[in-house]
């Protein structure tokens, strides 16, 4: 029997067999300016000629599963001959779903599953649950964790002791990457350039250029400087898709300080844009998002645990989550949370080498576990008891 492990993000399909590797593919359909009739899915943004202006097409709004013609449209590539080429009859399933999933998603989640493509075991679970089972089999010696998980539509704080979740003490940031791409693509569209159908090359930028920074107000100084003082200020060279596929930054010494460019390329000049826009994930409040920062959650959310638990969360922090590849973003969580902890406890910081699939590698894990089969729920179970039987085994 065959396992697939589907890490259904609002942004990336973390998938492949539990067997196999993984591959991260983009959770969403795509229309090119130039091709309007022809709807690409899922990887097939790699044969688009010209991404620009590209239109997508997301299953899920304010991370949850809300458009499901869409949602199936990709799974059928996924599952179908050009990917995956799935045989349900012998193939169990174990897909994720967010926190607080409403239920009305669930059942449509579980007819899909079992009466259209009639897999014949499903394992329903939140991502944060596999990521603590994947850092609970790398420290066998540790009974609790907190796993943050920054991803593309929010940013959840959850812990886990003994591989249950704590249900009192989940916190949910309404700050993911697409409210920081979306950020950036309107600063850039005031200041510069009109790039707000450009989604596409602007998250690009974002992942090439962001950071975090370690000193927010030192930073906005230097990003006032002129000339060669100013070190934040980077030029990033955008894609015109028939010479440059790609933006890249200007190396440093390349970049002229005053005046324009001989050559033909556009650019984008960044000064405090780069640590501006990361920032948010640290005070939301700087775009009038009334609500906490990353560190000031993890201890907020510790502090509603049992004062005994509360050293052993400290210690385990694990982030998980896109966002947290920004350069500089684990230092700047250690040290606020740090300054915000009674100095008797330890804390530690962890971030994974893969933060995005790292939950996928915790599904692979259980799929291997002896008490799987206790985990799942067959079909027989599913025909025989309806929706039922999966609330009652399914600890979402």
């Amino acid at each position: 029997m065959a396992t697939l492990v589907l890490d259904n993000g609002a942004y990336n399909a973390k998938i492949g067999y539990s067997h196999a590797n993984v591959s991260v593919i983009p959770n969403c359909q795509f229309r090119s300016k130039t091709a309007r009739l022809k709807t690409f899915t899922a990887n097939q943004l790699d044969e688009i000629k010209d991404p620009s202006g590209l239109f997508y097409i997301l299953p899920f709004q304010k991370g949850y599963l809300v458009n499901w013609d869409v949602q199936r449209q990709v799974w059928d590539y996924l599952f179908g001959k050009e990917m995956y080429q799935v045989d349900f009859v012998d193939t169990n399933i174990i897909i994720t779903e967010p926190y607080f999933n409403f239920s009305s998603i669930q059942e449509s989640m579980n007819e899909i599953l079992f009466e259209e493509y009639q897999f014949q075991a499903v394992l329903r679970v939140n991502a944060g649950a596999l990521s603590a089972h994947r850092y609970f089999r790398d420290n066998p010696s540790e009974l609790c964790c907190i796993i943050v998980d920054s991803g593309y539509s929010f940013t959840h704080i959850v812990p886990y002791c003994r591989s249950k979740k704590k249900k009192e003490a989940i916190i949910r940031i309404n700050v993911g990457g697409k409210l920081l791409a979306n950020h950036l693509k309107e600063i850039i569209s005031y200041r510069q350039l009109h790039v707000m159908d450009e989604t596409h090359v602007i998250n690009q930028v974002k992942e090439d250029v962001c950071y975090v920074s370690q000193d927010f107000f030192k930073d906005m100084e230097t990003a006032k400087l002129k000339g060669e003082e100013n070190t934040v200020m980077l030029d990033y060279v955008l894609p015109d898709f028939s010479t440059i596929k790609k933006g890249f930054c200007k190396p440093r010494e390349e970049m002229v300080l005053s005046g324009k460019y001989k050559t033909g390329e556009q650019i984008l000049r960044l000064t405090n844009e780069r640590f501006a826009v990361p920032e948010i994930l640290f005070h939301p409040s700087d775009i009038g998002i009334q609500e906490m920062g990353i560190p000031e959650a993890i201890v907020y959310s510790i502090q509603n645990l049992p004062e005994e638990m509360q050293p052993h969360f400290f210690k385990n922090i694990v982030l998980t989550g896109g966002n947290t590849l920004f350069p500089g973003f684990r230092d700047r969580v250690y040290s606020e949370v740090r300054c915000l902890t009674p100095t008797d406890y330890d804390v530690s910081v962890v971030l994974p080498e893969n933060p995005i699939t790292y939950s996928w590698e915790g599904g692979k894990l259980i799929s291997e576990n002896d008490d799987f089969e206790d985990m799942v729920v067959t079909r027989e179970d599913y025909e025989e008891n309806g929706h039922s039987i999966c609330e009652e085994k399914f600890d979402i």
